[in-house]
């Protein structure tokens, strides 16, 4: 699959890297270097544009600009792309709006469009938008990328005796990396401990969405984000955990 990756600074490249050494290796992903500074109204993205852009199927934004969504129609005929996903790790650089526009946008050019808030909401048939909200998408290339890149995904083996974790294998990798640095720090733990030290690790990391607080989910888009890792490690330790029990304390007799 030819991918071409829009970065505009140390987010889309820390993406783009972890992609490279992570993905398939039939993977071929260009990257192209967005401006940093655009007007409040494009009236000419050509203006925007460089001459030439490479033939790809797919289109991954990851620009820390909102006026890069708005020439990703354009990019996406340029280049003959099929797909497009546009993260929201960062309500400024893409608002729910925008959002909504482009793949309304794309939609008339028989393209599909994810807009994942946060990028780790994504998987294989749809992604978030709001705390209560997904939207399905039906697209090979995306699907695809969701394969390996999205919606963390661990399959922790638990010893059934000592109830300590022994592996942690990653099936599907949140884009940035984050889950496979959590998943070599979860080796060794009791299940006790993993869900807790899990959401210690995905901060450690760092996670690369944003502190501020979102209203479509009431929270960080980092919380959230720690928050679809934590439940992943939580669901498969839980069989495994010690049930502690509170027994009721006595009284005196009074006097």
């Amino acid at each position: 699959m030819r991918i071409l990756a829009i970065i505009s600074g140390e987010y889309g490249a820390r993406h783009v890297e972890n992609i490279r050494q992570q993905g398939p290796s039939s993977w071929q992903v260009e990257v192209w270097n967005a401006p940093q500074f655009f007007p409040l109204v494009i009236d000419y993205p050509e203006d925007y544009l460089p001459e030439q852009l490479p033939a790809c199927e797919l289109i991954l934004s990851f620009a820390e600009h909102k006026g890069v969504a708005e020439l990703l129609p354009d990019i996406a005929a340029m280049t003959g792309a099929r797909g497009v996903i546009a993260s929201v790790d960062n309500e400024s650089w893409l608002p729910r709006g925008l959002a909504r526009q482009l793949r309304g946008w794309l939609e008339k050019m028989d393209v599909a469009c994810a807009t994942p808030k946060p990028l780790c909401s994504l998987t294989e048939t749809d992604f978030g938008v709001t705390r209560r909200q997904r939207l399905e998408y039906d697209s090979p290339y995306i699907s695809e990328f969701a394969r390996y890149f999205g919606q963390p995904e661990l399959e922790i083996t638990i010893d059934p005796e000592t109830r300590q974790i022994i592996s942690a294998e990653v099936r599907r990798d949140a884009v940035c990396g984050c889950a496979r640095y959590v998943a070599q720090g979860l080796v060794g733990l009791s299940a006790d401990e993993a869900e807790e030290k899990a959401g210690l690790l995905h901060h450690h990391y760092p996670c690369l969405a944003s502190m501020g607080k979102d209203i479509d989910f009431g929270d960080t888009l980092m919380h959230v984000s720690g928050n679809v890792l934590k439940d992943n490690v939580a669901a498969q330790v839980k069989p495994y955990k010690r049930i502690q029990y509170l027994a009721p304390g006595t009284r005196s007799d009074e006097s």
